[in-house]
């Protein structure tokens, strides 16, 4: 016991000396001879018997609160053991103060009470966003995509990466041109390869999403945004239809929403758009990506003179862009398709390059997808496009440079003769879809069937089978056309959709006039009418120009559609080129303009005037509303037409184009206005320079308006 000297007192030990005494004098017990028991079954087994019908010994207490003490007698206990002779309490008594003394010999670290001690939880979004901001940071400082690339890959959470563009671009906005476009080469580069096409388009929605909040902090965030997004676009890492999709889902009061329509109407719509939103941050990075690309074109021509595959590598290598080389692929198999003698060299230099590792196996196969998208737009300058890809895609996995599995997602031979069927069906549908619209006049209707097809890529099919059928038939249905391909512009259409759709129907132009005698008149009226009802600017059938073949029959409907817009009372002219033979009639419209505006003028409430606006249902002839407002406001010689004006521009009713469109209309017929109202020129003056105060107009307006009318007025 020396070892335990310390441990128990003189009185503990007594204690348990008679306790072991008790123990050796019960053994003997039948009851206890057997197996050892827990201290539940033996205090089953001590419980007292008690013959039936009398009472415990005990006085009726509980059995639980019955126990022998070492003597053997039986004794009452407290309730959970507590208290009695020769007792310890109970296993935490609280009656009493209890002390621990860290310094007492008896100490047991055991014995402290819990503590409860809070600790953040971390979330793997937040860590991942606070990473990327130091990738991005680094980025901007040192301009190197694939240490970028490289980190991006590093930190996982690939399933965050929406997060990483919202971030990039929101960061970029705040700061110079450089980063902007920085930003832009940077996801160009991550495109496919680091980050997936849904990613990118759930990180730009996001971004769409969180304007209004950054239109707070940056004051033209919404141009910023729409030039990003646009970028997006024309760097192919966003599909046109983006735009039309996301649009349905933001709330149109929304900084989103405005977004969109800035990055359609103001730069993606605008004549070579690609060009100038790529050299829009230009300058402001090593390189920019219009350069480069020229930069790819220069070297792929003179290897194609020169054939020498050396020197070519050595110039692909010394671009420095390795994050890059899809385009060359994408340019190189181009080349091979426009240029047939140049197809052996192109995929000898592409093999080369793939051996010697110069282009990667993601980067080989990124340029291949890119081409593999692009075949339909690429089929309208090289029509054996698709047949020529079909053809080289079997070669280049043969000889190993190209990763099999390309055959798998890419458009093989069965998959373009599903895509054929999917294009044979969509075409008899949309064909059932024209014919019941020409009965019913139910546009709504349309929409909503074009919709539920799902297929937006097939939209300048649409247009074309829309007006090819139209011109087959009376005025009636070329007038429905017409008007159909205004509400279409609104709705679902892009500008792009409709100079492709333009497109498909001046290359097939030839083919049309051996069944439609006067095919090259009509089809240039329709364009002529597209541009009067705002569907193009004057500018795009320059595009739709260099898109054509030279020297073909539709470049010379093109120039006849021009000739009819510059005519003078042109868009008069036009807009009854049909004769008006629909519930959408252009003279019951204009009617009807006339009716609800006589009525204001007669002391009628704003509200319902602009409500009668509203109910017409033809936004894109409102600027027939502006033209006979301000027509009626020098006849009637009061400035009443202009408070209407102004609501409905407020409103967002009348738009800034169809409000400039109607002052150049009136501008357009001033001379036949001066024989009835002989200060019309002065009139429109005042007009116009009211106009320009409140911002109605387009700034080009004043340049082409008013700098000739005043000497005109005074003369």
């Amino acid at each position: 016991m020396a070892s335990g000297e310390g441990f128990l007192t003189d009185e503990q030990r007594e204690m348990l000396k008679i306790a072991s005494q008790n123990v050796e004098t019960a053994l003997p017990s039948p009851r206890l001879s057997s197996s050892p028991k827990s201290p539940t079954s033996l205090l089953s087994d001590h419980q007292l018997k008690v013959p039936a019908g009398s009472k415990a010994p005990t006085g009726g207490i509980a059995v639980r609160h019955v126990r022998r003490s070492h003597s053997g007698k039986s004794i009452r206990v407290k309730k959970d053991g507590a208290g009695g002779k020769g007792t310890w309490g109970k296993l935490l008594d609280t009656d009493g103060e209890s002390h621990i003394d860290r310094n007492d010999p008896n100490y047991d670290s055991g014995e402290e009470p819990y503590q409860l001690v809070g600790s953040t939880i971390s979330d793997p979004l937040d860590e991942y966003k606070k990473a990327v901001v130091s990738i991005i940071e680094e980025y901007f400082s040192t301009s190197d995509v694939e240490v970028a690339a490289s980190d991006l890959k590093d930190l996982g959470s690939s399933e965050y990466h929406p997060y990483f563009i919202k971030r990039l671009v929101s960061m970029a906005m705040d700061r110079h041109d450089k980063e902007k476009e920085m930003a832009s080469v940077l996801l160009s580069s991550l495109y496919a390869d680091v980050i997936s096409p849904p990613q990118i388009r759930d990180g730009f929605v996001m971004l769409l999403e969180s304007a209004d909040d950054l239109a707070v902090d940056i004051l033209d965030a919404v141009d910023i945004l729409a030039l990003f997004v646009s970028r997006a676009v024309v760097d192919e890492i966003l599909p046109p239809a983006f735009i039309t999709r996301a649009k349905k889902t933001l709330p149109e009061s929304s900084k989103g929403y405005q977004v969109l329509q800035t990055a359609e109407k103001s730069y993606l719509s605008a004549p070579h758009h690609a060009e100038l939103l790529e050299r829009r941050w230009g300058g402001s990075t090593h390189v920019t990506v219009e350069e480069m690309k020229k930069k790819i074109s220069d070297l792929l021509r003179e290897y194609v003179e020169s054939g020498d595959t050396f020197e070519a590598c050595r110039c692909i290598r010394e671009l420095g862009v390795s994050f890059f080389h899809h385009e060359v692929v994408k340019r190189a198999l181009v080349l091979a398709m426009e240029i047939q003698t140049a197809e052996p060299l192109m995929l000898k230099l592409l093999k080369e390059a793939a051996e010697e590792g110069l282009i990667s196996s993601s980067q080989m196969v990124k340029g291949f997808a890119r081409l593999a998208e692009s075949l339909d737009d690429l089929a309208l300058d090289i029509p054996s496009a698709k047949t020529l890809f079909q053809l080289i895609v079997p070669k280049a996995i043969l000889q190993g440079w190209l990763d099999a599995s390309f055959m798998k997602s890419s458009c093989t031979d069965g998959e373009a003769q599903n895509e054929d069927k999917k294009l044979n069906q969509y075409k008899k549908e949309i064909v059932t879809i024209i014919h019941e619209y020409f009965l019913s006049d139910d546009i709504p209707e349309l929409i909503r069937s074009l919709e539920d097809l799902g297929l937006p890529e097939y939209n300048p099919v649409f247009l074309k089978k829309l007006i090819t059928l139209a011109m087959d038939r009376k005025n009636r249905e070329k007038e429905m056309a017409s008007v159909l391909l205004s509400a279409l512009h609104i709705e679902i259409f892009s500008t792009e959709d409709i100079v492709n759709g333009f497109v498909m129907l001046l290359e097939s132009a030839e083919d049309t006039a051996l069944d439609i005698l006067d095919a090259s008149n009509e089809l240039a009226l329709f364009l002529a009418r597209a541009v009067i009802d705002d569907v193009l600017v004057p500018l795009n059938l320059e595009e739709i120009t260099s898109k054509l073949p030279p020297n073909c029959s539709g470049s010379e409907t093109v120039r006849m559609a021009r000739s009819l817009i510059t005519a003078r009372h042109a868009g008069e002219r036009l807009l009854r080129c049909w004769g008006g033979g629909t519930g959408w009639a252009v003279e019951d419209a204009k009617d009807k303009i006339m009716k609800l505006l006589e009525e204001y003028e007669s002391g009628g409430v704003v509200a319902e005037a602009c409500q009668c606006i509203r109910d017409l249902g033809m936004p894109f002839f409102n600027h027939e509303v502006v033209k006979k407002a301000l027509v009626m406001a020098m006849e009637k010689k009061n400035d009443r037409m202009l408070d209407l004006l102004q609501v409905c521009f407020n409103e967002g009713l009348i738009t800034i184009n169809q409000m400039t469109k109607g002052f150049t209309r009136v501008k357009d017929g001033l001379d036949d206005l001066a024989l009835d109202f002989p200060n019309a020129k002065d009139k429109f003056i005042f007009y116009t320079e009211y106009a320009q105060k409140k911002g109605w107009l387009l700034p080009s307006f004043g340049s082409s308006a008013t700098e000739a009318l005043p000497t005109a007025a005074a003369s």
